[in-house]
């Protein structure tokens, strides 16, 4: 989400949160990094905010995600991966060799998502589908 820095304070004070420096920079480096776990956002922030602890990252990720500027994933099998909210819902294609996060819309599963539904009578949340594979670059083509 491009918001700027009025419109992210605003957005904390409208639900009564303290507007930091910290949680400030959290959200900058989750912007930039797309996808990114907590401790990429740490390694990120660290430079700006030196005494930065995991513990911290972790509540102002907290923090950001109740009042919807972040969200976050599960990602197969690694930890929660973190990223802004936007108007785009979206799938998550993870290369399985390099770890490389894809958003694709997520209307490219509304046929499985409508499958699932008639088979199963169970909604799925395309904000949280995660398809494992390998991107084009990791991919190996057979000669």
């Amino acid at each position: 989400m491009n918001i700027g820095s009025e419109e992210f304070e605003r957005i904390l004070r409208s639900r009564g949160m303290r507007v930091t420096s910290q949680r400030h920079h959290i959200f900058e480096a989750v912007n930039r990094l797309k996808h990114a776990t907590p401790e990429a956002i740490l390694d990120e922030v660290a430079a700006q905010l030196p005494g930065m602890t995991l513990s911290t990252v972790y509540r102002a990720l907290e923090a950001l995600e109740e009042v919807d500027l972040v969200t976050h994933t599960h990602l197969g099998h690694s930890p929660l991966t973190y990223h802004a909210v936007d108007d785009h819902q979206h799938i998550h294609l993870v290369c399985e060799t390099c770890q490389q996060v894809i958003s694709a819309d997520s209307s490219l599963a509304d046929a499985l998502r409508h499958q699932i539904a008639q088979a199963y009578e169970f909604d799925v949340d395309p904000t949280h589908m995660a398809i494992a594979g390998r991107c084009k670059n990791c991919r190996v083509v057979a000669p």
